[in-house]
């Protein structure tokens, strides 16, 4: 590609970035506090008071129509100026095209068809894993039963919850100094009133909710998954010389970043028991509320399983935020798992093949594991850089490469008749 190439794409990924900054799912689609009040206030027997109106009354920060022409302008000018065979075109292409059904997502918002275009968007709970394999729900019962024969009350120390967020931040800021170094690119940690969850994380930074008290595993997962993946790849896309699309996420990308993060948690030996459990929890209240089953239903499922009550409005509000009480799911949680198989198999295939080079193009930017093939083929172009940041257990390969090698052949130990082996041992 000549300069004058490099100069217009270049300028049509600028104009995806600028698009989208509007788009925010998440904050569109949560519940206030108000709602939370409402139904502890109503002794938990009430549905949340939550429709089409509570929705109406918290509009979108951008004209639908307005934005959908800013998406299909950029989409002829994608096909006119690099045509149908540029790869990066193809990538900006999909990604315009997704974020237009995004819009129609959120413009849904308390309707039927919110849960429709969201299962589109995200998968369901029974969709196969691959072509007549095993569903999420199937990996959700196995990890449920597996995790309920581990009380953790005998076998694990409780983690002490002993660092307020102040002392949480300079914690973490301290730990991701080390792995985001450069100037031009730090990571900052801060204290935040106006966050849900106990951490979010942003473009170059991760906020911690004021008043929390964190424990130092808590502290580790966070910098796994939020810090050296999710603000890594922002990072990594925002450094991209010409693709710098790659730095925004859509629902496609979406599932590989979680997949990544939770993979990444998982060799870092920075996961536990308890976050899995909630991962699992997840899939389960979604295919719950995909069965039918309304929020109080799904909540007091979770209760029955010795969820506490917060825990318990925790997970269902993620299953139903942007739907109704009485409506299906919003299927975003599903990405973990469905995420974690497909990376996983992609490193553990990548070592198979050789492919060790490809391993760490993973982390370029926000990409859908799909679009793999194509990131490789650009990163051979210099259109797309390989990764400046990356988590210290996949920049260190070797150990990586051991590990999935091992793996490769463990995958195929027929497990049932290993346990009837081992039955006297474990009895």
């Amino acid at each position: 590609m000549t300069e004058k190439h490099w100069d217009a794409l270049r300028a049509l990924s600028e104009r995806i970035v600028s698009a989208q900054q509007p788009i925010r799912i998440l904050d569109a689609v949560q519940w206030d506090d108000s709602v939370r009040e409402a139904f502890f206030a109503g002794g938990t027997r009430r549905p949340p008071p939550v429709g089409p109106d509570y929705y109406r009354a918290r509009p979108l920060p951008f004209a639908v129509a307005e934005l959908r022409q800013t998406f299909e302008a950029i989409i002829r000018d994608v096909e006119t100026v690099l045509g149908a065979d540029n790869p990066a075109g193809r990538l900006m292409h999909r990604n315009c095209r997704e974020y237009l059904r995004v819009i129609d997502l959120l413009e849904a918002r308390g309707t039927p068809a919110f849960a429709e275009i969201s299962r589109e968007l995200y998968g369901g709970s029974s969709d196969p894993l691959h072509e007549g394999g095993p569903s999420l729900a199937d990996l959700a019962d196995l990890m449920g039963d597996a995790l309920r024969n581990v009380d953790e009350s005998a076998f694990f120390e409780a983690d002490r919850r002993d660092l307020s967020a102040t002392q949480a931040v300079a914690f973490l800021q301290e730990r991701l100094n080390r792995v985001f170094s450069h100037p031009d690119a730090r990571v900052h940690v801060c204290e935040s009133d106006g966050i849900v969850a106990d951490a979010a994380a942003g473009s170059d930074y991760i906020k911690l909710r004021r008043g929390t008290v964190f424990s130092e595993r808590e502290l580790r997962g966070l910098e796994a998954h939020e810090g050296w993946v999710h603000v890594g790849t922002t990072l990594n896309g925002r450094l991209q010389p010409v693709c710098t699309f790659l730095s925004k996420g859509t629902p496609s990308t979406t599932i590989t970043q979680e997949g990544l993060a939770l993979l990444v948690e998982v060799i870092s030996l920075s996961s536990y028991p308890v976050r899995l459990r909630r991962v699992t929890d997840r899939i389960h209240a979604i295919r719950m509320a995909e069965e039918g089953a309304g929020f109080v239903e799904v909540f007091d499922r979770l209760r029955e399983e010795g969820r506490s009550a917060d825990e318990a409005y925790t997970v269902a509000v993620r299953v139903f935020r942007g739907s109704t009480p009485d409506g299906g799911p919003f299927t975003k949680d599903l990405s973990y798992s469905k995420g974690f198989v497909q990376c996983y198999n992609f490193v553990r295939l990548a070592v198979r093949r050789g492919r060790l080079d490809r391993i760490p193009l993973l982390f370029c930017g926000k990409l859908a594991i799909e679009e793999m093939g194509t990131i490789a083929r650009l990163v051979d172009m210099g259109l797309v850089l390989p990764p400046r940041y990356l988590p210290p257990p996949v920049e260190d390969l070797k150990a990586l490469t051991a590990w999935m090698a091992y793996s490769n052949f463990l995958n195929q130990i027929d497990l049932a008749r290993v346990n009837a082996e081992f039955e006297p041992l474990l009895s």
